[in-house]
């Protein structure tokens, strides 16, 4: 596809359209003191046993150390998250999931694929795969 066969919705648009559902779903994520960020690091913590060292947590984000160092200050003030010292590393922290992030990870999910669900209604069945695809296509080029 050349730049020429671009839709007319263009680039501005996409990210309009995304920041449209970024803030619905965070909006809705706000109701248990949840943001994306903060879910996504509780869904890597549960995914990961219930701890991890903050540097792979850092890579699993996808993001820097100080963020993630910043997210955990932020999960460890809401009750969600505490911190120690990698026992198999002492220069390390860990950020370990507690009970409540462990619920509030829960909350959290349902939560989000219930705002997806009221997000992706409107499209057919065929809009949905149609959209998947240009999706998995765009992704690799992010």
């Amino acid at each position: 596809m050349t730049s020429s066969a671009v839709s007319p919705l263009g680039m501005f648009g996409l990210l309009r359209a995304a920041g449209t559902v970024s803030d619905f779903v965070e909006s809705r994520l706000a109701t248990v003191g949840l943001s994306i960020p903060k879910l996504a690091a509780l869904q890597r913590l549960t995914d990961a046993g219930g701890s991890m060292p903050l540097g792979q947590l850092a890579g699993r984000l996808a993001c820097v150390k100080s963020n993630v160092t910043q997210l955990i200050d932020r999960l460890e003030t809401d009750g969600f998250v505490l911190r120690s010292v990698d026992p198999v590393d002492k220069r390390s922290r860990l950020a370990i999931l507690t009970e409540a992030g462990r619920t509030a990870c829960e909350e959290g999910v349902r939560i989000q694929r219930t705002a997806e669900t009221e997000v992706f209604a409107s499209l057919s069945q065929e809009e949905a795969s149609q959209l998947a695809e240009i999706i998995r296509k765009l992704a690799p080029h992010c």
